[in-house]
Formats: structure tokens, sequence, C-alpha cells
């Protein structure tokens, strides 16, 4: 997996982010001080959950021959009691009966993204 690096930004909070040769923003909303200019950064987890759960579905109808024509994943990141709440809702698009639906659920729990948020996550920072 690439790194992701980040550098300050223009304006109070932006971050100019990079990984490999893809570069964007981050930012925080005009209420919160920032200037709008980009996803903050817990959008970009919520797009982390999004993007993977599409994908993970994508490849295992794909793999299955099921007419899977489109998964529409939206996640909102809520926080209540010290606790961050990924409400994650999936829109399913295409002639799937009840038992793929059921199986395409179990598979979506399974996307990488999803097990790492779930499970132990451990941060490791060296300052240089």
């Amino acid at each position: 997996m690439r790194a992701v690096v980040s550098r300050f930004g223009s304006g109070h909070f932006q971050q100019a982010l990079e990984v490999g040769s893809d570069h964007f923003v981050s930012d925080v909303d005009r209420e919160k001080g920032g200037n709008s200019t980009g996803p903050s950064p817990h959008e970009y987890l919520g797009s982390a959950l999004a993007a993977c759960t599409g994908m993970t579905l994508k490849m295992y109808a794909g793999r299955k021959s099921w007419d899977l024509q489109d998964a529409i994943v939206t996640v909102d990141i809520l926080r209540a009691d010290e606790v961050e709440i990924f409400k994650r809702t999936i829109q399913l698009l295409g002639n799937i009966d009840a038992e793929q639906r059921e199986r395409l659920l179990e598979i979506a729990n399974k996307c990488p993204v999803h097990k790492a948020l779930a499970g132990k996550i451990e941060i490791q920072t060296i300052l240089n």
C-alpha cells in the first residue's frame, strides 16, 4: 500500500495530500473555521468505507455472474458518547433475489475497510 503524505495547504485547516502521483486536499466546513475546499478527515473515512464496500460487492457479484448493476453506498458518521457511529446504507440495483441480497450484505461486512474500522487498530507515531 502506498503511503499517504499530508502537508499544510492554504487557509486555517486545509491539508495538501498525496498518495503516489495522486494529489487532493482535505479541509473543514466554513462553519468550523475552514474554507470548505475538500472533504474533512472524517468524510474521507466515510468515503473509504463506502468505496471499499462498493468495490467488494462489485467484485463478488462479478465472480458469481450475478446481475448487480450498481451498489449505491451511503455512509454517515455520527458521534455519540465518545463513540463514532458509521451508518452505512446500501442500495442494490439489478436483478438480485432475496438470497443473493442476504449474501451481499454478509460480503459488505467483510470488506477490508469495514474489518479495519471494526477491528483492533494500532497507531504507531514516530516524531522525526
